[in-house]
């Protein structure tokens, strides 16, 4: 009776600790979505995004950041690309804005990183970085679309030469944005229950519409690849004939409703106008004497003549462009050293995500999806810079997160499976 009596006078207090853990983890969960949400709008540089990253990242820091051996690997390759920048930075006779470019990539190569730790340490911040990717990209995706068709006064500022380029500032980085959440709207679609199209057909509409004022031919082929290889994958993965009818029919249905929603737009004649224009494979300004082709070319030799690098950005002034190659770039940029960095983590980017894709996990999902979005961005790597692209580096420790969790979970499967 006593007993009773103490319990209802007091009442059991919930633990301190747990609350404070509870707390710490609602924090950071909303700490991490509004950094992944800030990567959507780059329309001046430094962006908010850089600011709040580079804070979070500190703090993070100092409250224990921890960094296994995976994304170990990934920093030490990182870090060993940028080296390869300062050393070609200092074959300049003049510095320019050298160190400030350098500067940047060795911060986006932190963020990768970060990415990696901490979706190690609770795969279920994947769900997070996705939705506040997702959320962003609608936004920004938005904002392209009330840009084009100048919907409101000032609404020009998210368009760039007639293309939409929503809170970004080159249509051409804008429009690969826009891939990875597409590519998570298509695979709940093909993979999830039927009620996933009615949820995920108009944000995808939008995303794809978006996509499709960017103008950005890149973002077209890349979404193209998405189309044919997330099928594809998920028919590998699941070997019922039942799956594999659904699958057929539903991206039959996607690829009918995106097309008519395309054709629909192209009746308006400015965009059928910049359409005709765009979608020529070869544009005048590639197969130039001194066009995109050509000046790969040209960089490669001079590339064999200064295995050093020449400087960030000074390829540009010499032949009147960017390079438009993430190859050349690193060699010409961050010399042979930072070349064979790169290039050595994109093999083992490709390799170690290829390795554990398929595998029943929780976190399979979020795999496919940033794994499928990584490929499309190495492919057009070929025609374009993309080593200062934001979302570029979340792919990358989405990839390599993933990395991290299934070497931490066979670790723990081999210990449950010894000798007891």
């Amino acid at each position: 009776m006593s007993a009773i009596a103490e319990s209802e006078l007091h009442p059991q207090r919930p633990d301190r600790a747990a609350v404070n853990r509870a707390l710490v983890r609602l924090m950071s969960t909303f700490a991490v979505g509004l950094g992944v949400f800030l990567s959507g709008f780059v329309i001046d540089e430094p962006a908010p995004y850089e600011l709040y990253m580079a804070g979070l990242i500190a703090v993070w820091a100092l409250f224990g950041l921890r960094i296994s051996r995976t994304a170990a690997v990934l920093l030490a390759l990182l870090a060993v690309f940028n080296f390869g920048g300062v050393i070609s930075a200092s074959q300049m006779p003049d510095l320019k804005t050298a160190p400030l470019y350098i500067a940047v990539s060795l911060f986006l190569a932190f963020t990768a990183v970060f990415f990696a730790a901490i979706i190690e340490a609770d795969h279920h911040r994947l769900s997070t970085i996705f939705r506040a990717y997702y959320l962003s990209a609608l936004l920004t995706s938005v904002c392209g679309i009330l840009g084009y068709f100048n919907a409101f006064p000032g609404a020009e500022m998210f368009t760039l030469y007639g293309r939409a380029k929503g809170a970004f500032q080159d249509p051409n980085v804008f429009g690969p944005f826009l891939i990875l959440p597409a590519t998570w709207s298509i695979y709940q679609i093909l993979a999830g229950r039927p009620r996933a199209l009615l949820t995920h057909l108009v944000p995808l509409l939008i995303l794809v519409l978006g996509l499709f004022l960017s103008f950005s031919r890149a973002a077209w082929g890349m979404l193209a690849v998405v189309m044919i290889l997330l099928p594809l994958i998920l028919a590998i993965q699941n070997r019922s004939n039942k799956f594999r009818l659904k699958l057929i029919i539903l991206a039959m249905l996607a690829l009918v409703i995106i097309g008519l929603a395309i054709i629909a737009a192209l009746q308006i004649p400015r965009v059928a106008e910049l359409f005709s224009e765009r979608a020529q494979l070869v544009q005048s300004y590639d197969a130039d004497r001194i066009g995109r082709f050509a000046r790969h070319w040209y960089g490669l030799v001079l590339a064999t003549q200064h295995p050093l690098g020449i400087g960030p950005l000074e390829f540009g002034p010499i032949y009147g462009e960017d390079t438009h190659n993430i190859w050349l770039k690193a060699l010409l940029d961050y010399g042979w050293l930072g070349f064979a960095a790169f290039l050595t983590m994109t093999m083992l980017t490709i390799g170690l995500g290829f390795r554990i894709m398929l595998r029943d996990r929780p976190w399979r999902p979020y795999l496919i999806c940033a794994y499928v979005t990584y490929l499309t961005h190495v492919m057009v790597g070929n025609v374009i810079d993309t080593d200062h692209w934001r979302h570029f580096y979340l792919l990358i420790g989405i990839i390599w997160g993933c990395v991290a969790l299934e070497a931490g979970t066979r670790i723990r499967e081999s210990r449950s499976s010894g000798p007891q």
